[in-house]
């Protein structure tokens, strides 16, 4: 017999891990760790094409910033005892 919607989300969000905010910082981390991951790969695609080299490699760049920028909002989030 099929559950009913109602029944089907009654007890949904209950369980969590951590907060929303913290988990939206883990998650963006691993979003834009896998995007450094594929800038490198990008730059070797477009090897022989300087302009477009140098478009990714400022693109990692950033991406490093704002994963350092990340792992420091995580810190501070630990050390305030959110985790």
């Amino acid at each position: 017999m099929p559950l009913s919607a109602e029944h089907q989300l009654e007890h949904l969000g209950e369980t969590c891990g951590c907060k929303d905010h913290d988990h939206d910082l883990v998650h963006e981390l691993s979003r834009r760790l896998d995007a450094l991951w594929r800038y490198e790969q990008y730059i070797v695609n477009a090897e022989s094409h300087a302009f477009l080299e140098e478009f990714w490699r400022s693109l990692k760049h950033q991406e490093e910033e704002n994963i350092k920028q990340l792992k420091e909002l995580l810190v501070a989030e630990i050390q305030r005892g959110c985790f």
